[in-house]
């Protein structure tokens, strides 16, 4: 098994086990600083991006570097966010995006 496909893996079960500690382990923090819609958001791009490298790892391992450094800072910081409420961390969050806009357009230039 490729290094990139346990990297898109462990990316998938950290997703899974965030979103299921957002709904029930924090729930109260979240609901009490009206964040549970930017840890929801930050979980969608999470396992969207880590499906998605699961299936890039094969074709174009490196854009699951990309995707994993997006899920890192964008969903990371949105992560961290929703729990302390400081919302300088939003400043953050689109260089996350950036890196994902760049694993997407490694796969429109070069899709193997």
């Amino acid at each position: 098994m490729s290094l990139a496909i346990q990297v898109a893996a462990v990316l998938g079960f950290l997703g899974v086990a965030l979103g299921a500690f957002g709904a029930h382990g924090l729930k109260a923090t979240l609901t009490a600083n009206d964040t549970l819609a930017i840890w929801q958001t930050a979980v969608l791009y999470h396992l969207l991006h880590a499906v998605a490298a699961l299936w890039a790892a094969e074709r174009q391992p490196i854009v699951v570097w990309f995707w994993a450094a997006g899920i890192l800072i964008f969903s990371g910081s949105l992560y961290i966010l929703a729990v302390t409420n400081i919302k300088w961390l939003g400043a953050i969050t689109p260089i996350g995006g950036l890196l994902f806009l760049a694993g997407w357009l490694t796969l429109v230039i070069k899709p193997r």
